[in-house]
């Protein structure tokens, strides 16, 4: 059987920032970007927590709730690695290399260059480790190995969402 050109595979890093963009979702973050580029690179998912309206007047009078917004939302860059079973760097974690970060940390300063009204929010730098398993037609059973944040699947492949981790590194990058 010929090799099927690579068009007729799926872009499984798509695939697993969806899953992940789809998670944030279901727990309350908006989705502002996804891959959002610039000359430094790219970020994968650019996504913003907010405190609810009524959680905010309960702290304070209707002026100190604009304060609160600002203060109290955050600003997730989320860099996405989605890996199949036998990755030789250990899920996608040691693929973000100290030059990676800087690259993120600084596609995130045009960001918010571009969009000064979330330049007070806080700002962190999220890792979401996505697991792809190709699965054999002929496949009769799946074994669990560990309990996944989410999961999603497409013909042929199903994606776990097995590690999301806030917070992954901090900004405070050498750019030197």
């Amino acid at each position: 059987m010929a090799n099927l050109p690579p068009s007729h595979y799926p872009d499984i890093g798509h695939l697993g920032e969806d899953l992940v963009a789809q998670w944030l979702q279901s727990t309350g973050w908006i989705i502002l970007h996804r891959r959002f580029s610039s000359r430094w690179g790219e970020i994968d998912i650019i996504a913003e927590y907010a405190r609810k309206a009524e959680e905010k007047r309960e702290q304070g009078s209707r002026k100190e709730v604009g304060q609160l917004r600002t203060q109290h939302s955050i600003l997730a860059f989320v860099e996405v690695k989605t890996r199949s079973s036998g990755s030789w760097d250990t899920g996608g974690k040691s693929a973000i290399t100290p030059q990676k970060q800087a690259k993120i940390w600084r596609t995130a300063g045009i960001f918010l260059a571009q969009y000064p009204e979330k330049a007070d929010y806080s700002c962190r730098f999220d890792v979401a480790i996505v697991y792809c398993q190709r699965i054999s037609k002929n496949l009769t059973r799946v074994i669990a190995n560990q309990e996944a944040l989410a999961t999603s699947s497409v013909p042929g492949y199903k994606f776990k969402l097995q590690e999301y981790i806030p917070a992954a590194f901090d900004s405070s990058i050498d750019n030197g």
